[in-house]
């Protein structure tokens, strides 16, 4: 059983090909639209389920907004031993924020989440800021063991 029309007789319509590449074009669209409106919603959902990293970031941003205040109305007087005393004190205070995000991760089960890549990038924050004050080599020993324990910790606490 053949679905062939006979020679002479009229074949169906076809749409134009204008039509079906606009068709196309359509459904990719609508593709595209769910996928972003996908992305969206889990964008979403990430911070209603982690607001802490929210918070966190809020936090180093005001602390950061607090120090450049202090410093241009010279309230950060008593400070004048530090070439960047400025940047020291911010990049010191974000790393002890960060290290108490940490802590609350730690200590709260619902925003429990990954740690040793905060801590790596808190014990960094804070040698930054305490680079004026202490040596580059007795810095550069802290960090590496700052760093070491926090990837030890991030074993034993994925057990």
């Amino acid at each position: 059983m053949s679905t062939s029309t006979p020679p002479g007789s009229p074949q169906p319509p076809q749409p134009p090909q204008s039509t079906r590449r606009a068709r196309s074009h359509d459904e990719k669209d609508e593709k595209e639209e769910k996928r972003t409106e996908k992305e969206e919603k889990e964008r979403e959902e990430k911070w209603r389920r982690d607001p802490l990293s929210a918070m966190v970031w809020a936090a180093i941003l005001i602390w950061a907004g607090v120090v450049l205040l202090l410093s241009n109305l010279r309230l950060l007087a008593f400070i004048d031993g530090l070439p960047n005393r400025e940047w020291s004190l911010i990049f010191a205070g974000a790393g002890v924020i960060i290290l108490i995000e940490v802590f609350i991760r730690l200590v709260m089960p619902q925003y429990r989440k990954g740690i040793v890549g905060s801590l790596i990038v808190a014990f960094i924050f804070i040698a930054i800021g305490l680079g004026d004050l202490v040596g580059p080599g007795l810095l550069g020993g802290i960090l590496l063991i700052g760093i070491g324990v926090a990837l030890l910790l991030g074993g034993i606490l994925k057990r």
